[in-house]
């Protein structure tokens, strides 16, 4: 099996846990596997490098300078293989095996990383190559970065990119955790997640996976999550399955909106509860839901809008800062779902400037981390859709 492990920086912390992660690779080895690893600098070294950094320094100096960090663990990591008899050899930019590129734009320049990562591919099963994570190298041999979390998005595309049949990234935490095990109790292991839902975990917060490198990940490639302590790389964690779709939708049916009104009604906990509960316990399905200082509206069915208004009309009844509550019908609803949709600047305006330029009003801009919904008048679907269609 070829498998590319990387090591977080917690991984690498001590002493103690590069000779763990020595051990795990190196059992991993005698199994016959064919393995590359990516390394983390150790612990916080790249932080600490960063705040060290109290003068004017260009970005290829300073890129430099935190490159020391994933220089210092490869170069570690590779010691320890060797020490146990698995030939080994550290990567860094400069080096001649280097595999990861970036263009003028600071953008991986895929075609050259493809051609350089298959050469490296080539070695696999003679030698254990320990490669620097976060680490690019531009047109001119200067080291640039490939921003936070770099170092997942190095082992993830060089999984895609060597074939190979798992990607495992070993870091401080059992795999993806149903709550910050540091703040709840009870937190358990999720055995499996898929990429859509760890990606926008990740966005809100979720230091498990750089959302960055689940765009690289595709069907056939796995990618798993383990602790740094259960020493056995092929074995273990959480499982993300799936791979990113970029879908454009509409939907066939047209909805209803359905807007409450009620005095800086944002600032007062329970009211967004309390009105979707009462949707949900008469078996009606919100489709979209946005709010504002003064206002909540609700996406709903059209066949159900009249229930569902006179529903909303009971709550505002009886909650002493609700005012009254609307209904506009025959709205659409059309969905873009693209894992690289947080990645484009402008995706906004990618939007709004053609709708605009085309005079369609728009009811609502709903954005996730990974979707944008766009809801405009019924008649106005077929173009909407159109007009989307061209720009993604």
């Amino acid at each position: 099996m070829r498998v590319v492990a990387k090591f977080g920086g917690t991984s690498l912390g001590s002493g103690d846990r590069i000779n763990r992660a020595a051990d795990s690779i190196a059992d991993a080895v005698a199994q016959g596997h064919e393995i590359a690893v990516v390394a983390s600098a150790m612990g916080n070294t790249t932080d600490e490098l960063l705040d060290e950094i109290e003068f004017e320094a260009d970005d290829p100096d300073r890129a430099e300078i935190v490159s020391m960090g994933e220089r210092t663990s490869v170069r570690m990591l590779k010691a320890a293989l060797s020490s146990r008899g698995v030939e080994a050899v550290f990567v860094e930019p400069g080096s001649g095996r280097w595999p990861i590129y970036t263009d003028g734009h600071g953008e991986v320049d895929a075609e050259r990383t493809k051609a350089a990562v298959a050469e490296l591919a080539a070695e696999l099963g003679d030698v254990v190559p320990v490669i620097t994570g976060f680490l690019a190298e531009d047109d001119e041999g200067n080291v640039t970065t490939l921003g936070r979390g770099g170092s997942d998005t190095t082992a993830v595309m060089l999984g895609n990119y060597i074939d190979a049949d798992e990607v495992v990234i070993v870091t401080d935490v059992e795999g993806v955790m149903t709550g910050d095990p540091h703040v709840v109790e009870g937190a358990r292991n999720v055995g499996k997640i898929s990429v859509d839902e760890l990606r926008n975990l990740s966005f809100r917060g979720a230091e498990v996976v750089a959302p960055s490198a689940l765009s690289y990940k595709d069907e056939t490639l796995d990618v798993r999550v383990v602790h740094y302590q259960h020493g056995d790389l092929l074995a273990g964690g959480t499982d993300i399955i799936g791979e990113f779709e970029n879908l454009i939708d509409m939907r066939e049916e047209p909805l209803a909106c359905l807007t409450v009104a009620g005095r800086a009604i944002r600032n007062q906990p329970g009211i967004l509860a309390d009105l979707s509960t009462a949707l949900g316990d008469s078996d009606i399905n919100i489709d979209a839901a946005a709010s504002g200082m003064d206002s909540i509206t609700f996406y709903v069915d059209e066949d159900v809008a009249e229930r569902a208004e006179n529903i909303l009309h009971r709550e505002v009844i009886d909650g002493e800062s609700l005012s009254s509550v609307t209904v506009d019908d025959e709205v659409a609803a059309i969905r873009v779902t693209g894992g690289e949709l947080p990645n484009q600047p402008g995706v906004i305006r990618n939007f709004v400037d053609p709708l605009s330029d085309a005079h369609i009003n728009i009811h609502d801009l709903i954005t996730s981390a990974t979707s944008v919904a766009v809801f405009v008048d019924w008649d106005d679907r077929e173009e909407t859709l159109e007009i989307v269609q061209r720009q993604f």
